[in-house]
C-alpha cells in the first residue's frame, strides 16, 4: 500500500512538473533599472474644432486642393488635401489639422489649444 501511494505521488509530481514546463512564460532580459528611462506621460491631444475644420476645408477648396463640402469632418478627402497643402507650405506632412497647419492657414486657435504644445 505504501509503495502504491509513493508511486502515485511520484507520478503526480512528474505530471505537474511536465505541465509546468509547457506553460512557463518566456523570460526577457532585464534592463538595468539605473539606466531605464521613466515612462513619458502623454499630455492632452491637440484637436481641431468643427468650425476650424470647416474653415480649413473652405481654404483648401479655394486653393483647388479639396472638392468636397465644408462639413467640419476630417474625412479621407480632407486629410488628402491637408497633406497636399502641408507639402506645398513646407509644413510636416501629417494629414491632420495640427497647430502648425492652423497657424499657417491663419485660423485662430482656441484658448485651450493655445495651452497645448
Amino acid at each position: 500500500m505504501k509503495k502504491l501511494l509513493t508511486a502515485a505521488l511520484a507520478a503526480l509530481l512528474s505530471l505537474s512538473a511536465f505541465a509546468q514546463q509547457g506553460t512557463t512564460p518566456q523570460t526577457t532580459p532585464q534592463t538595468d533599472s539605473a539606466n531605464a528611462k521613466p515612462a513619458k506621460k502623454r499630455g492632452p491631444v491637440f484637436r481641431a474644432t468643427k468650425e476650424q475644420i470647416k474653415r480649413a476645408q473652405t481654404l483648401l477648396k479655394g486653393r483647388g486642393l479639396y472638392n468636397g463640402e465644408a462639413t467640419g469632418k476630417l474625412d479621407t478627402d480632407t486629410r488628402a488635401a491637408l497633406k497636399k497643402y502641408q507639402e506645398a507650405e513646407g509644413i510636416k506632412v501629417t494629414g491632420t489639422l495640427n497647430r502648425a497647419t492652423l497657424e499657417k492657414m491663419s485660423i485662430t486657435l482656441t484658448d485651450k489649444q493655445k495651452t497645448i504644445s
